[in-house]
């Protein structure tokens, strides 16, 4: 029960999925990470097609005033929109653009994966990319999530 408890803390998800993930890794904790990881990017994937017709727009300002970053990240209904995590993960993004400075979401302006922002180590938990991150973040609130666009301003 500790090991549930544990891993709802850390994941935000349900105690079904958690039990089922344990039982599947025979109670090994790590492997029930990685079996809860696997069905964020299975159900990601199944969403992905969903229209994100909601979501927010958060701004970050460096401490030294001379980097900016305005991001878009969308959802689904304006429920998710104005969760209070929701809004925290699009803050949280906005300073990974300013700290990593992407050039671009998925690679789009062919300049490598390093410069793309899903495929970057997050900077909150570099133990998983950006894309990963999201896609617990669908698995968590049941709705496509996904970066629209952002620009990074710097003096």
């Amino acid at each position: 029960m500790d090991t549930i408890k544990e891993l709802r803390e850390e994941t935000g998800l349900s105690f079904a999925q958690i039990k089922k993930a344990l039982d599947e890794a025979n109670g090994d904790k790590e492997k029930a990470r990685a079996v809860l990881s696997e069905y964020s990017a299975a159900q990601a994937e199944k969403k992905a097609d969903r229209e994100v017709a909601a979501g927010v727009v958060s701004a970050y300002i460096h401490g030294n005033a001379t980097i900016g970053v305005l991001l878009e990240l969308g959802c689904e209904t304006d429920f998710v929109a104005k969760n209070e995590e929701f809004v925290a993960l699009a803050k949280d993004l906005a300073m990974h653009v300013c700290a990593m400075s992407p050039t671009s979401i998925d690679n789009e302006d062919g300049l490598g994966e390093e410069s793309a922002l899903l495929k970057q180590a997050f900077i909150k938990d570099p133990s998983m990319t950006v894309e990963q991150k999201l896609q617990a973040v669908v698995q968590k609130f049941g709705e496509n999530t996904k970066v629209i666009k952002f620009t990074r301003y710097a003096i």
